[in-house]
């Protein structure tokens, strides 16, 4: 799959290997590139590179197994494909391999074999086309020349394409389902649904997919909700007698969440300092006094309205909201955990159109000091006459009233209208009653200000992963700036594999239901809380014990400058006691958005002790209104080439760690990342593999060394902001 020259080229190009043992690299090497047949392997030992102009006299650094390892290996691998540490040690041992060249090679072989069946699979179905092909004429060609046994003319049928004969089919199956819907609307809520003239267009393509598998990080996306809470695992599919009920609240739901978001005053009035709107809860209850009933009893009302110009054309952006894996990684810093219980319509005329499913979802602010918020709610999109989208959600508590329930979304959700330039305008309303009483007082003051959980959070949230979506469709980059990567598929594979990294850490971090957190000894609000996870067969994350880690702080720096300060490469050695004050430099970067703080970066650390190999490690640092993430992972020098050629970056094993930097709520206009007082809310988490065996016993000496290890970063980090402020 990969071929030496080319990752010879590209080490040399990031100059990996400056500080790192001749040895080690050459047999690491060797590993990855070793081909399972003769040919490549000659090629590898033969082939001429790069660096054959160099006229410098060089060892040759490829060689190719012997036959008889390569038998061995081929008659293990029909057995068992996938053989764990153990089997590989053992295999290397009977062999005379290092551990590191069976698991590149197996890797390779499985590779291979999947090429090798994905072509026989596109041979298969290229015959088969070739053959529906050869009969669809042959089908047209009989039509063309049939007769009418009565009067010897051309038969009707001929006048009509085969392809028209099937879209009026199509059409009529699609207005039959658009009466039926009307019609139950109309018996429920007293008027019809309105109806839209008939498309006969296909589904539009979809955008670029940045989405990845479930890797631990996001439990339940899509899927089974894996150790979720009471609330979300009570939950079950509507039954028949439901549907009625909830496409009446769904339609009532809509026209609600329209009204809102274009009404003023007196619904919503200004804030006293003209930046934010503030609901009239008296005026909403006499303008809506139907809905899903009175608050209860001990709940809070949060409702926000904001607006903003993101850069995603509305179909795709309808999209992304309508497709809850999608909906879920662009919002993954707020939705923990999502699934779709059943679907009560696709949609009409190719699109969204009409769609409506009943969905469970948790929402999390990243720290483990404020409980997520679980909802069952019915979501709704439709297209309306001046063609303006709107995709509104509204709970379903009623139907499933549970005590365990301490949130209800009454019709909350956006408006999207298109603009030039695949621009869109979005207006998003939110608007929530909530039991807050198990947020901690450190995070008080920002979850009652309602910027936590509100329309600003979703807004900012948005046009930053737009334009991350946008920068990595981007094809016209600059080659001329030092460690700009512009390869595309290398700026691909790089994004998603930073893509995953940062989705496993803002599930991990939360105080989500899908786990349960263990309280260290601590001082209060500095407590350091701890988790255990065992991960088995798990290609995104080393095997083994995985131990979390995380505490939340209080800093009297606004922001910004926390969020600048742990991103900086040169101010790293401060705070990061894991790179043992060596000098910290960046490889490549891919620019992610406008704020130069919005960037994918790639990481080496020169260690001080030159006998240590160099770490490389992959950073994501990310910034907006309502809140700032950075994001990091150590990874493999070889894996990391594979990504930068482009190569699958599934497999690449990550323990993500970092720091979310919020506003504290207390700083004027709202306390945003943007304001130079105030001060910031930081959580610190750190993932550390203390067992590489799945099975065994978590010791306390582990969980004393992590403690120290989280306690120590907390201290220098204050200390370093504590002088840079002073």
């Amino acid at each position: 799959m990969f071929q030496p020259n080319m990752m010879e080229g590209q080490l040399h190009r990031l100059d990996m290997t400056q500080n790192t043992p001749e040895g080690d690299m050459a047999r690491i090497r060797d590993d990855e590139f070793d081909s399972t047949n003769t040919k490549s392997g000659s090629e590898n030992q033969d082939g001429a590179s790069g660096d054959d102009q160099d006229p410098r006299p060089k060892k040759k650094r490829y060689h190719r197994h012997t036959q008889h390892q390569i038998q061995e290996m081929e008659a293990f691998f029909k057995e068992c494909p996938h053989p764990d540490d153990k089997q590989r040690k053992e295999l290397s041992r009977e062999l005379g391999l290092e551990p590191l060249q069976v698991k590149f090679w197996f890797q390779n072989k499985r590779t291979q074999m999947k090429t090798q069946h994905e072509r026989h699979e596109n041979t298969q179905l290229r015959n088969e086309n070739e053959k529906l092909r050869a009969d669809n004429m042959r089908y047209r060609e009989a039509l063309s020349n049939a007769s009418c046994p009565n009067c010897g003319g051309p038969t009707a049928i001929g006048e009509m394409s085969f392809d028209e004969h099937h879209l009026r089919l199509e059409n009529a199956r699609l207005r039959e389902e658009i009466d039926r819907i009307s019609a139950i609307a109309a018996k429920y809520v007293g008027k019809p649904v309105v109806n839209y003239p008939l498309i006969s267009a296909p589904m539009p393509p979809r955008p670029l997919d940045l989405g990845v598998g479930n890797f631990g990080g996001q439990p339940g996306i899509g899927g089974e909700i894996y150790g979720a809470g009471d609330l979300l695992r009570s939950i079950t599919a509507p039954t028949e007698s439901d549907k009625p009920m909830i496409i009446e609240l769904a339609v009532a739901a809509m026209e609600e969440l329209v009204r809102m978001a274009q009404m003023d005053e007196p619904l919503w009035m200004s804030s006293l300092d003209g930046t934010n709107a503030v609901l009239d809860e008296d005026e909403y209850v006499r303008i809506f006094p139907r809905g899903i009933g009175p608050k209860p009893t001990g709940f809070k009302c949060e409702a926000s309205r904001e607006s903003a110009v993101v850069i995603m054309n509305h179909i795709n952006l309808v999209e992304y909201l309508m497709d809850v894996n999608q909906w879920s990684i662009l919002f993954s810093g707020i939705v923990s955990r999502a699934l779709t219980l059943e679907v009560l319509s696709t949609g009409v005329a190719g699109n969204y159109n009409g769609a409506l499913q009943v969905m469970t979802a948790e929402f999390q602010l990243p720290t483990p000091l404020v409980p997520t918020r679980e909802s069952y709610f019915v979501r709704y999109c439709k297209q309306h006459a001046d063609g303006t989208w709107a995709v509104v959600d509204v709970s379903l508590d009623n139907l499933r009233p549970s005590p365990a329930a301490r949130c209800r979304r009454r019709p909350s959700g956006c408006l999207i209208q298109e603009m030039l330039n695949g621009y869109s305008k979005v207006t998003w309303v939110e608007h929530v009653e909530v039991d807050d009483r198990g947020v901690h007082n450190l995070y008080k003051q920002l979850v009652s200000s309602g910027h936590a959980f509100g329309a600003k959070r979703w807004v900012a949230t948005l046009d930053r992963q737009c334009e991350r979506l946008a920068s990595a469709m981007a094809t016209n980059i600059p080659a001329g700036d030092v460690g700009v990567i512009t390869n595309q598929e290398g700026r691909k594979s790089m994004m998603k594999l930073a893509e995953r990294m940062v989705i496993s850490f803002c599930a991990g971090v939360s105080a989500s239901t899908a786990h349960t957190w263990t309280t260290l000894s601590g001082t209060g609000a500095d407590d350091v809380r701890v988790m255990t996870r065992k991960s088995v067969d798990d290609p995104g994350r080393p095997p083994g014990i995985v131990l979390s880690a995380a505490t939340s702080f209080w800093l009297p720096v606004p922001p910004k400058r926390v969020f600048d300060f742990l991103r900086d490469e040169s101010t790293r050695n401060e705070w990061d006691i894991l790179s043992n004050g060596g000098v910290v430099q960046e490889m490549a970067h891919i620019a992610n958005g406008r704020d130069t703080g919005n960037c994918v970066s790639l990481l080496r650390v020169n260690s001080a002790n030159s006998s240590q190999s160099n770490m490389l490690i992959l950073q994501e640092s990310c910034t907006d209104q309502t809140a700032s993430f950075v994001i990091y992972a150590p990874v493999d020098i070889v894996a990391m080439n594979v990504v930068l050629n482009g190569g699958d970056p599934d497999y690449v094993a990550l323990l993500p760690s970092g720091f979310a930097v919020l506003p504290d709520g207390t700083a004027a206009h709202g306390g945003g990342m943007e304001e130079a007082s105030g001060g910031s809310l930081l959580t610190v988490a750190f993932q550390i593999l203390v067992d590489s065996v799945p099975t065994a016993k978590l010791s306390l000496g582990s969980v004393a060394t992590v403690n120290n290890l989280i306690a120590c970063t907390v201290e220098r980090i204050k200390a370093s902001l504590s002088c840079e402020s002073a």
